[in-house]
C-alpha cells in the first residue's frame, strides 16, 4: 500500500508584523472566501443562503458578524468570512442560478490600522482614501503598486487589503515602506 502525503496550506505572511507607531500592519487571520456572482433576481435569495445581505451599490459592502459581502461590480461580490464558515455549502443552497467560486487558497490579507493608515496605502494605491470619500464600510478593486487589491475599510483607522497570495510578500513589504513614511 502507498503511503499518503497530505499537503498543508501555510499561511504566506505568518509571523510578519512591520509597519509604524503610525501605521500598524498585521496579516489577517484565516478566512474562506467565494467569488460570487449572481443576476439582480438571484441577489435575495443568494443573501439570504450566504447569511449577509449583498450590496448593490457601488462601493459598498454589508456585514454580518464576522461575514462580509464586498460589492465589485454590478453583478459581482468577494464573500469572505472570518471564522472560516463553509460559504461553498452556503451558496449551494440557493436554489437559484449564481456562480461561486472558493477563493480561499487564492487570497490572504494584511491589516493596515493607525492613524497614517490612509496615508501607508497611498504610497502605492492612486485612490482617495480620504473618510468623506472612501467611508467606513467602503470597498473596492484597485491597485497597490503592480498588483491588484480588493481595499476594506473596517473602522476610521483601519483597513482590510486583500491580495492574490502569491503578491502578499510584495503588498506586505510596500505596505511596510509606506507605513515608515506615515510616522515621519
Amino acid at each position: 500500500m502507498a503511503d499518503q502525503a497530505t499537503a498543508t496550506l501555510n499561511a504566506p505572511l505568518a509571523g510578519l508584523r512591520g509597519g509604524s507607531p503610525a501605521a500598524i500592519l498585521t496579516p489577517a487571520g484565516p478566512a474562506s472566501r467565494i467569488s460570487l456572482r449572481a443576476a439582480p433576481d438571484a441577489v435575495s435569495p443568494v443573501s439570504a443562503a450566504i447569511g449577509v445581505t449583498l450590496p448593490t451599490r457601488p462601493k459598498t459592502s454589508a456585514s454580518t458578524g464576522k461575514r462580509h459581502a464586498l460589492w465589485l461590480g454590478p453583478d459581482e461580490w468577494l464573500v469572505i468570512d472570518e471564522d472560516g464558515a463553509d460559504l461553498m455549502a452556503a451558496a449551494a443552497s440557493t436554489g437559484v442560478l449564481h456562480s461561486a467560486v472558493d477563493i480561499s487558497h487564492r487570497n490572504t490579507a494584511v491589516i493596515v490600522n493607525g492613524p497614517g493608515a490612509e496615508v501607508a496605502i497611498n504610497s502605492g494605491c492612486p485612490q482617495d482614501l480620504s473618510l468623506g470619500i472612501f467611508p467606513v464600510g467602503a470597498c473596492s478593486r484597485t491597485i497597490f503598486g503592480k498588483v491588484e487589491i480588493v481595499l476594506f475599510r473596517t473602522a476610521e483607522d483601519t483597513f482590510r487589503v486583500e491580495c492574490w497570495r502569491s503578491f502578499s510578500p510584495y503588498v506586505f513589504g510596500l505596505l511596510s515602506e509606506g507605513a515608515e513614511d506615515a510616522g515621519h
